[in-house]
């Protein structure tokens, strides 16, 4: 138990450590990747927390964490469509959306939401640490292995399910994902799990990117030289992602 419960604490510093650099990145707008290594540490803080739903201060920092997340969300997406544009050509639309982002940074560093996320975050260790000592910690390593084990229970009925909404099971995918990688030691998953889970993650990555783009397109006028080609690349990722999703479900259930 103790083992477990410093390598909780280790990881929730090291994720602490790696937000205030994201942070300083964006405040100071030294390069393109440190929204995107915000978002991957707000997803990695997350899925180190959900198996741990119940404990003191988790409810909190989760709540937290999400707020960030739904902040960031729409300066990726301005990210990812700019980075396509500018790749195809466009670069009138690219950089209509790219002169955005440095104030966007600045303000995502200087938000009462990101600071208010690291407050709770430093303290967490503390409330861990308090925990386990008022032994409210008992049988956290069956709980986990529980709740893990419930998370890919979820994404086995949702494949087995024909009417399988894509977005559910994007989410699905994604949460079996990062809780193995945040619990290698607990998480049971078949052999080479997690390669068919990262395939599946790309391709209904870009099936999700056309349909979202193509939504866009009917109040954002640049894009429409875009719309067509979308919809025949939206239609060969959707085949795609539902072969991997047919190995998927054949190779690991």
């Amino acid at each position: 138990m103790s083992a477990l419960v410093n390598q909780l604490v280790a990881q929730v510093i090291d994720l602490e450590v790696g937000l205030l650099s994201c942070q300083a990145r964006l405040a100071a707008v030294t390069d393109d990747e440190a929204l995107h290594d915000l978002r991957t540490t707000v997803r990695r803080l997350r899925s180190l927390l959900r198996p741990l739903r119940g404990l003191p201060g988790v409810e909190q920092l989760e709540l937290a964490a999400s707020t960030v997340g739904q902040l960031t969300t729409p300066l990726r997406d301005r990210e990812v469509l700019a980075a396509y544009l500018h790749q195809h050509g466009y670069h009138d639309a690219a950089d209509r959306r790219l002169r955005l982002q440095p104030e966007a940074y600045r303000q995502v560093a200087q938000s009462p939401e990101l600071a208010h996320l690291l407050l709770i975050l430093d303290a967490f260790p503390r409330f861990i640490r308090a925990s386990q000592h008022q032994k409210l910690l008992k049988g956290l390593r069956p709980r986990i292995q529980k709740r893990l084990a419930k998370q890919w229970q979820a994404l086995d009925g949702a494949l087995k399910d024909p009417d399988h909404d894509r977005h559910r099971l994007r989410l699905l995918i994604k949460r079996v994902r990062y809780a193995a990688e945040a619990y290698p030691e607990l998480d049971k998953l078949p052999t080479n799990a997690l390669s068919h889970l990262k395939k599946a993650q790309s391709a209904l990555g870009n099936w999700h990117d056309c349909w979202q783009w193509l939504a866009q397109a009917g109040h954002e006028p640049d894009l429409q030289p875009c719309v067509a080609v979308w919809q025949r690349t939206m239609l060969k990722a959707q085949g795609k992602a539902d072969r991997v999703l047919d190995t998927l479900s054949a190779e690991c259930f």
